[in-house]
């Protein structure tokens, strides 16, 4: 059995964990609150560093609501039925994170592809379970450590760049705001006062209507994760 990926307590562990570049780390000061440094990447251009930070500082079901957010507007008005069908059973699931919409998440996910958003966004979902086991199995297979922040990633810089990269940076100067709109809701980062991130030039920027609201807070509830 692999050891355990260490536990999520300050702002150096979340970088490290959500696996930012060496650059990217030499930005973070002990001073930097997790908004702030995310500031940081930003202005200097770290923006999928930056998408990596915040997909592993979100719970889960948040996080997948962000990439589920970002996919749904990656893959237009009018996707095609198996990306169409793979957002619809991420949505459900994200609606009511039930074992049976997990288990059809995954396979409307690997219908539509795992190289495509919709695909990412599903694969998010399953991966936010407790097992990889078919759901006839009883032996519970725990999913990789991180496994569902990084799918949550994966996702929304693949949403980028999918229809047209020379936007990505714009794209995804526009999915960090969303996300922090999520961390401003559910107060993850409660020294965070302002959404402040740098702009990129008026060229690159897009700024897209958001697809829905964040998800209404779980009925069960998590552990919060402390970064200092």
């Amino acid at each position: 059995m692999s050891p355990r990926a260490p536990a999520i307590k300050t702002l150096a562990d979340l970088a490290a964990v959500a696996g930012v570049g060496d650059e990217a780390l030499a930005l973070l000061r002990p001073r930097h609150a997790p908004h702030e440094y995310l500031s940081a990447l930003t202005a200097a251009g770290h923006y999928p560093d930056a998408v990596r930070l915040l997909a592993h500082a979100l719970p889960r079901r948040e996080g997948v609501w962000w990439a589920w957010a970002t996919a749904k507007r990656a893959m237009g008005a009018e996707p095609e039925a198996p990306a169409a069908a793979a957002l619809d059973a991420t949505e459900r699931w994200i609606g009511q994170p039930s074992e049976e919409h997990r288990h059809a998440a995954l396979a409307a996910a690997e219908a539509a592809g795992l190289d495509t958003p919709a695909g990412g966004a599903g694969m998010a979902a399953f991966l936010s379970g407790p097992s990889l086991a078919p759901p006839h199995i009883e032996q519970s297979v725990p999913p990789p450590e991180y496994g569902a922040a990084k799918a949550i990633a994966g996702t929304v810089l693949m949403s980028a760049a999918v229809t047209d990269p020379g936007q990505m940076v714009g794209k995804l100067h526009a999915a960090l705001l969303q996300g922090l709109d999520v961390v401003d809701k559910i107060k993850l980062w409660p020294a965070m006062t302002a959404l402040e991130l740098a702009t990129p030039t008026a060229a690159e920027t897009e700024t897209p209507e958001t697809p829905e609201a964040p998800p209404a807070k779980a009925r069960k509830t998590r552990k919060k994760r402390t970064v200092e």
